[in-house]
């Protein structure tokens, strides 16, 4: 009789570990049949699920699981300078990180390209396909170059693609190679004959079925045991905007110049102008409190609402700019015999990548380089300035470097400045932070020997009042929001 509790608690422990296996087996069966009995299923699909834009792909091939795709993550990044979170009132901190954040995550989506993953290639992979530069129109259908099968004699070969937004087909068809998913996004072929084989897979063809002017499909080649990602760009071709050079040097640039309440100083200058250019065209944005006209042979003024701003007035000039390039002037500088802008157009024809090209003011050659890392998702990134450095010289041009800003003498190709452009939000005080907004965009050279003068300063009141307002912890909060940065060192 003692021992009838523990044959009773045996026999309970009995049954509910053979309901357990029984659920187990029954489970197990029914993946078996869902995967055609071959064996456990297992993901390929990498897009699969939710995923955060910090996470890899993961996929798992059988009984192991490789990293294909590997997202970049960016660590928080070290501070030199001004922390520019502490140039945020402190009562509205909370509502500005908020839409800093939101703001910062529809950047990212917008401006995702092709190189935002790596992409990892398994060794001794049989797969033969295209690694980069596969592009194709949007829901427009495109033969895959490249695809073939390097393997041994098998008894039978089976190779599958599949994709994410769009559809795979081959127009011919071989009696020797069944095909399986003619216009699905997973595309299956078995044979006997590796040959007949890669004759259709030379002929895979590939149709978006999301409609996006740039984006990317991945594709996941398999043959038994070994796979392979490949990528797709799916990309909307670019019209070509193209300007009218013309016969002279007067049809290919536009002088351009901002002036406020300094009308005896822009006199000077197009006056000098004129001595050594008089039939090239210059373009003036003029918010004087009282403006005065500009009359003359070329010339075009347009008057703004009174002290609207430095930046303001650029953007108002290059807007109304058609010539290929421009050439941008403070209205005090002023042109001497040094002054030739045919060498800065011969550079920039000579090399066509190139945005900016800057030269010297009174004997001041002032460039500078910028460094900067993204830093988290969180924080933002750290910016730095270095004057007088550069990043390397300008193939085939001595004197010529390769630099992130140059000072306010510059040609510059007019639509490349135009897709930056000028933020109206920095009135008074703003030169850098042009080229900060154009980091990664703009391709900027520093050369010497292209100059020209700057008038001797004169005192004046009133522009001095304007010029100098103190609003630089109103400028670095707007760094903090719009450019997402952590900190900056000038």
């Amino acid at each position: 009789m003692s021992f009838r509790p523990f044959s009773i608690i045996m026999r309970w422990k009995l049954r509910s570990w053979l309901g357990l296996m029984t659920v187990v087996c029954f489970v197990t069966f029914t993946f078996w049949k869902m995967s055609d009995g071959n064996s456990l299923p297992y993901t390929r699909s990498p897009y699969k699920g939710n995923r955060t834009m910090g996470s890899s792909e993961i996929f798992t091939f059988q009984n192991r699981s490789i990293r294909l795709l590997l997202y970049q993550s960016h660590p928080s990044c070290v501070c030199e300078g001004t922390e520019l979170a502490s140039q945020v009132p402190t009562d509205s901190f909370q509502a500005v990180e908020k839409r800093r954040a939101k703001e910062y995550k529809q950047h990212q989506i917008r401006k995702k390209t092709t190189t935002d993953k790596i992409i990892l290639a398994l060794p001794n992979s049989p797969l033969q396909y295209p690694i980069h530069g596969f592009t194709v129109a949007p829901m427009k259908k495109s033969v895959i170059p490249g695809l073939a099968l390097h393997a041994g004699k098998r008894e039978q070969y089976k190779v599958s693609l599949s994709v994410q937004k769009g559809v795979l087909s081959v127009s011919n068809n071989l009696a020797e190679v069944n095909v399986e998913g003619q216009g699905q996004s997973k595309l299956t072929f078995s044979s006997t004959d590796l040959k007949n084989l890669n004759h259709l897979l030379s002929g895979v063809e590939y149709t978006s079925t999301v409609y996006h002017i740039n984006t990317l499909d991945m594709v996941l080649f398999s043959f038994e045991e070994y796979d392979a990602i490949f990528p797709i760009t799916i990309r909307r071709p670019v019209v070509p905007v193209l300007h009218d050079p013309g016969e002279d040097i007067n049809s290919l640039v536009t002088i351009a110049t901002k002036t406020f309440l300094r009308y005896g100083e822009l006199k000077v200058l197009i006056d000098s102008i004129r001595q050594f250019y008089p039939d090239i065209k210059i373009v003036i944005a003029d918010d004087s409190l009282k403006p005065e006209p500009v009359s003359g042979k070329n010339i075009e003024q347009y008057i703004m609402p009174p002290a609207q701003g430095w930046f303001a007035g650029r953007n108002l000039v290059i807007s109304q700019i058609t010539s290929k390039y421009f050439l941008w002037v403070d209205d005090d500088f002023i042109f001497h015999n040094y002054t030739r802008i045919e060498s800065f157009v011969e550079i920039m024809e000579a090399v066509p990548e190139l945005d900016v090209l800057g030269g010297d003011v009174g004997g001041n050659q002032f460039y500078f380089m910028l460094t900067y890392d993204e830093g988290d998702e969180v924080e933002g990134g750290c910016m730095r300035r270095f004057h007088q450095k550069v990043h390397g010289p300008l193939p085939s041009f001595d004197g010529c470097y390769l630099v992130d800003g140059v000072v306010n003498f510059f040609l510059a190709r007019t639509d490349a400045v135009r897709r930056v452009g000028f933020d109206p939000f920095l009135s008074r005080v703003a030169h850098t932070e042009f080229f900060i907004d154009g980091l990664g965009s703009l391709m900027v050279a520093t050369c010497r020997g292209l100059s020209v003068g700057h008038q001797r300063k004169k005192l004046l009141s009133k522009y001095t009042k304007y010029r100098f307002q103190n609003n630089e912890k109103a400028k670095l909060a707007h760094h903090y929001f719009k450019n997402h940065l952590k900190c900056i060192k000038y």
